[in-house]
C-alpha cells in the first residue's frame, strides 16, 4: 500500500520531481529546485520514514516507487521527470523500470542499479543512542519539534531493520529496462558509480548518458550545486524543449 508523501513545491513550468536520499528530507534539494524553479515546478516530497511523512515497517524500493506514483496520480501531474540521489535515485530508478509510461525521463545522481556495502547501519546506532540534548551533532534538517523537545526526522527502528533492502537493488528489476531518456552523474570523487558499474546501467537504461561532476563525492548537490543545477538544466531543458537545450559542456562524459 502507498503512502501519501508529505512535500513542497518550488518554481513554475513542467513537473519534476526530485526524491532525496537516506537520512534527508525534500527541502536538502531546495538550493537545487530554486535554480530550476524558474523554468520548471519542482515537486520536493519527503520519503516514508523521513521527514513530515508517514511511517511505515516496509522501505522495499518498490514500495517507495508507489509512494511516488501516487504522489504523481493525486497531484495529476503529465509524465514529470524524476531526479533522484542515492537511496531515491534508486526509487526513481524503480519507478521508471516498473512504471515507464508514468514519466517522462529519469536523471539519477551518484548511484547505480547494484548492491553496496552497509556502511550506514553504524551511524543509525549512534543514532539511536544520542540523547535529545546533542540535536546538533546532525544537521539541522535531521530534527523536528516534538512536545517541546527534538526526535530524529526519521524512523530510526524500520531504516535499520530495512537496511538490507536500502543497500541493494530489487532482483525482479534487473530484467526489465527503461528506454525513456535517463542521465547518470557521478561525483568524480565518489566510489558508488564505478567503471564496472556502466554495463548494468545501459543494459537496464538503454538510453542512458553518463557523465561526471569535478570535485564532488557522493553529495554532488552539497559539493558542487551550481555545477549540477547546470547539468540538470541542459538535460531537462533538451528533454521539454530541444531548441532550447543546451548541451551539457561542463561535464565529462564516461
Amino acid at each position: 500500500m502507498s503512502i501519501k508523501l508529505a512535500f513542497e513545491v518550488v518554481g513554475d513550468g513542467p513537473p519534476v520531481v526530485i526524491l532525496h536520499g537516506l537520512f534527508g528530507a525534500g527541502r536538502n534539494w531546495a538550493p537545487i529546485a530554486q535554480a530550476l524553479g524558474h523554468a520548471y515546478r519542482c515537486y520536493l516530497p519527503d520519503a516514508r520514514n523521513h521527514g513530515a511523512s508517514p511511517w511505515a515497517e516496509a522501505m522495499a524500493y518498490p514500495d517507495m516507487a508507489l509512494d511516488v506514483l501516487a504522489l504523481i496520480e493525486r497531484e495529476q501531474l503529465q509524465q514529470p521527470i524524476l531526479i533522484g540521489h542515492s537511496m531515491g535515485g534508486k526509487t526513481a530508478m524503480a519507478l521508471a523500470l516498473e512504471h515507464p509510461q508514468a514519466i517522462a525521463g529519469v536523471a539519477v545522481i551518484d548511484i547505480a542499479p547494484e548492491r553496496y556495502g552497509d556502511q550506514l547501519s553504524p551511524y543509525l546506532t549512534a543514532m539511536r543512542h544520542l540523547s535529545a540534548e546533542t540535536p546538533m551533532n546532525f544537521p539541522a534538517p535531521s530534527l523536528r519539534g516534538h512536545e517541546e523537545r527534538f526526535d530524529w526526522r526519521i524512523n530510526l527502528m524500520a531504516t535499520a531493520v530495512c537496511m538490507p533492502d536500502l543497500c541493494g537493488f530489487p532482483q525482479p528489476l534487473l530484467r526489465k529496462h527503461y528506454s525513456g531518456p535517463a542521465l547518470f552523474i557521478a561525483g568524480a570523487d565518489s566510489g558508488y558509480v564505478r567503471a564496472e558499474s556502466h554495463a548494468d546501467i545501459k543494459r537496464l537504461f538503454p538510453g542512458a548518458r553518463l557523465a561526471h561532476i569535478d570535485d564532488a563525492a557522493h553529495w554532488v548537490h552539497a559539493d558542487q550545486p551550481e555545477a549540477l543545477a547546470q547539468a540538470l538544466h541542459g538535460w531537462l531543458g533538451e528533454l521539454t524543449d530541444p531548441r532550447a537545450g543546451q548541451a551539457l559542456s561542463t561535464l565529462a562524459a564516461h
